[in-house]
């Protein structure tokens, strides 16, 4: 959760913009980030860095493992976000505002929270835009990455 934030903790169910305050929170859940989804996101992203995929190169750069895509961990919480037992029911995304704080290797395991930090209404009025705040930690408890989202809902 967000510091500084007082608000629920949902509880499972689907949320609509109303239902929701300023300061209410989800716990996203957690994920093992594995080589077989570094592999598997490489070969759809293209993105075949040795860092990613040898673990000796990513030893002699400093890394206990092969680190992890950062986009692939963003997806990761986004699919959490998705699944978690407490959903938001947007329609759409509008768009990320992401920072990668540290690397996520081969066998972390990534958690998600996220608290809403912004509501406001579209100038139509038929529709509003919620602003949610990520924090994603690893088995250690160490931020790893962290970002807010926007997402439409109709009214």
């Amino acid at each position: 959760m967000t510091q500084g934030l007082k608000g629920a903790a949902l509880p499972p169910g689907v949320y609509g913009y109303d239902d929701l305050a300023i300061g209410d929170w989800i716990d996203a859940g957690s994920a093992q980030v594995t080589t077989a989804l570094i592999d598997q996101f490489a070969a759809v992203s293209g993105d075949h860095y040795a860092l990613h995929m040898d673990a000796d190169f990513a030893a002699e750069k400093g890394f206990a493992n092969r680190v992890a895509h950062g986009l692939l961990v963003l997806s990761m919480v986004d699919g959490l976000k998705n699944n978690a037992a407490a959903r938001l029911d947007g329609l759409v995304s509008m768009g990320w505002n992401w920072r990668f704080e540290a690397p996520v290797l081969a066998g972390d395991r990534i958690h998600a929270g996220l608290t809403i930090v912004g509501k406001r209404k579209t100038s139509s009025g038929d529709k509003g835009i919620l602003r949610t705040q990520f924090d994603v930690t690893n088995q250690d408890g160490d931020l790893v990455q962290s970002g807010t989202n926007e997402l439409l809902f109709v009214l």
